[in-house]
């Protein structure tokens, strides 16, 4: 296929393809010579040894932030068994306090509330 110059007149041939030389018979064929393969497969276990060192310390982390929820679990339920007993006692205190109850063990012990009558006042104002 020949190429099109716009500007030019006539029509470019191609370029002729590159012929190989033939090798002279007297020389034997040189053994391909080989690459450094060493190099690239010690840089391959490098970049193979650094992800698995990165992957080891991302699941070390994920470990510890899974027990550190498990303790954090533990001390939530810890905390709101401790709030209820707290409202327990609360709750007994309040019971315990209350002015009914206190009446009715002080007349188990014989103690009676005072008739209106009896009651007096002191002036401690005047000396």
């Amino acid at each position: 296929m020949a190429a099109l110059d716009w500007f030019a007149a006539e029509v470019a041939a191609p370029a002729p393809a590159r012929q190989r030389r033939a090798r002279p018979a007297s020389r034997p064929a040189a053994a391909p010579r080989r690459r450094a393969q060493p190099r690239r497969l010690r840089g391959g276990i490098l970049w193979i040894s650094v992800f698995a060192l990165l992957l080891t310390g991302v699941v070390a982390v994920n470990v510890a932030v899974l027990r550190a929820h498990i303790d954090v679990n533990k001390l939530d339920k810890q905390q709101l068994a401790l709030q209820q007993e707290n409202s327990s006692l609360a709750a007994q205190l309040s019971s315990a306090g209350a002015s009914q109850r206190i009446e009715q063990i002080a007349y188990r012990f014989g103690l009676r509330p005072a008739p209106g009558t009896d009651t007096s006042y002191i002036d401690l104002g005047s000396k």
